[in-house]
């Protein structure tokens, strides 16, 4: 991990901030992929950590791919076809999207200015999203003569429907944060100046429950998208069965009844 991706652990939250501040944070240079996964295997094989973070430095959250790369074929974006497939997209920008998508606790997307293209999809791998107030949101790949080609064709609909996301990608229209928030892009809407005391604050409600049940619950959720309600039930009897003989457990009872906050040890 380098400095384009800064890495700061602050008790059970971790903040992960895309730090190309004077280009507006685009993504998919060389060693991206890399830094994310990095961050992410880090992440998941840390069990002190209970929520994630993402935003950008500067102005925006992220302008998406870098066109100027794609316009010169520079790097990876110079090389033939199948290998501009294998090294630009499978080991490079799709690495960014799946190492966000497994990260294993919850994550929230700090969006504190423009999401566009590669930018806005990388906002969607998030499980909540908070809009500065002057936060935009696009799929303009078409507008540039692309596809929806980093996931989002697979994400967006299923976080703002077919209707809208069909309408966000064959127009190239950008929206702002009011019409993000109708659309369910994004939860809530907060001054920017105050965003990122927004987001902290709603992590450190949720590194308030106990970690190995919320990680649980955060994998029953994902798998809920594409497997049957069949198939979530007995998931859902394995897991529970788990943490209910977990210490954790025991001591969320205990307070309940004592009244008291429980203090969670992961165990």
């Amino acid at each position: 991990m380098n400095n384009d991706l800064l890495f700061e652990k602050n008790g059970h939250i971790v903040t992960l901030t895309m730090n190309r501040p004077d280009d507006r944070n685009p993504l998919g240079m060389n060693g991206d992929g890399q830094n994310f996964a990095e961050a992410a295997e880090r992440i998941n094989n840390d069990d002190d950590v209970r929520c994630v973070i993402l935003t950008g430095a500067g102005k925006a959250f992220s302008a998406g791919g870098n066109l100027k790369a794609m316009r010169d074929r520079e790097g990876s974006f110079g090389a033939s076809p199948l290998e501009m497939r294998d090294k630009a997209y499978r080991k490079n920008i799709h690495r960014v999207i799946r190492s966000l998508w497994d990260i294993e606790v919850p994550t929230i997307g700090a969006i504190n200015g423009p999401a566009i293209g590669l930018g806005n999809d990388v906002g969607c791998t998030c499980d909540i999203r908070i809009a500065a107030d002057n936060a935009k949101f696009g799929a303009t790949f078409l507008k540039v003569g692309l596809i929806p080609g980093d996931g989002g064709s697979w994400l967006l609909p299923r976080v703002i429907g077919w209707s809208n996301a069909a309408r966000l990608f064959f127009t190239g229209d950008v929206v702002d944060a009011e019409t993000a928030k109708s659309w369910g892009l994004v939860s809530d809407i907060v001054p920017a100046a105050s965003l990122m005391e927004s987001a902290n604050e709603l992590a450190k409600r949720i590194v308030q429950q106990p970690p190995q049940a919320l990680r649980m619950t955060k994998r029953l959720m994902r798998d809920g998208m594409n497997s049957t309600f069949d198939t979530i039930m007995e998931m859902s009897a394995a897991m529970q069965v788990i943490v209910q003989n977990t210490d954790d457990h025991m001591e969320a009872v205990n307070a309940f009844f004592d009244k008291r906050t429980p203090e969670f040890k992961g165990k």
